[in-house]
């Protein structure tokens, strides 16, 4: 069985990103992965890394599963343009694999996924998660969402309303799983 570890959320519970999250997950799920997530929750349980309060306990689960993790799933809503400072956080603390065999990410496929409320910050909040994932020698999966979030994304039991959107974010969770242990 193979492992992917999800980070992402916000500090809201049923946010649009952990929702949006959630359906990359089980397109992974049904391609044979298990899934262990890191939502908005735990990240906010986090202190700064290297900060006051962090100590080498501080997200020591979350550490030990992207240690063992084949895969990664990174999900952030947009913030004035660029990642939310709770992911990024979260991401920093991937610095305590870098004396590690398999280094930071190294040779994992990592499927990225932003959410915002206009295309233009969820694009560019994409394309920071490319290139946070590069500076950690993860390898990006070839697809990644951007995906524009309004009230209206998700009907009432919180299934998301655009078809487009909702292959996008499958196709990333199978991304993921279908490269996992194919990289160097």
């Amino acid at each position: 069985m193979t492992s992917i570890v999800a980070l992402g959320g916000t500090p809201r519970p049923g946010s649009s990103t952990e929702k949006i999250l959630a359906i990359a997950c089980r397109a992974a799920e049904a391609a044979g992965a298990t899934i262990t997530h890191f939502d908005g929750a735990y990240m906010s349980s986090l202190p700064f890394y290297g900060g006051p309060g962090h100590s080498k306990e501080a997200g020591e689960e979350m550490v030990a599963a992207l240690r063992a993790a084949d895969g990664v799933l990174i999900a952030s809503p947009g913030y004035h343009g660029s990642i939310s400072g709770l992911v990024k956080n979260a991401l920093d603390y991937i610095e305590d694999l870098s004396t590690d065999t398999r280094p930071y990410l190294h040779g994992r496929p990592v499927g990225l996924i932003a959410t915002a409320f206009g295309h233009q910050a969820a694009m560019s909040t994409l394309l920071t998660l490319r290139t946070i994932a590069h500076a950690l020698r993860g390898w990006p999966t070839p697809v990644g969402a951007a995906i524009r979030t309004t009230p209206e994304t998700f009907d009432e039991s919180g299934a998301i309303l655009d078809a487009g959107a909702r292959i996008q974010l499958e196709l990333v969770g199978q991304q993921v799983a279908g490269a996992m242990g194919r990289l160097t």
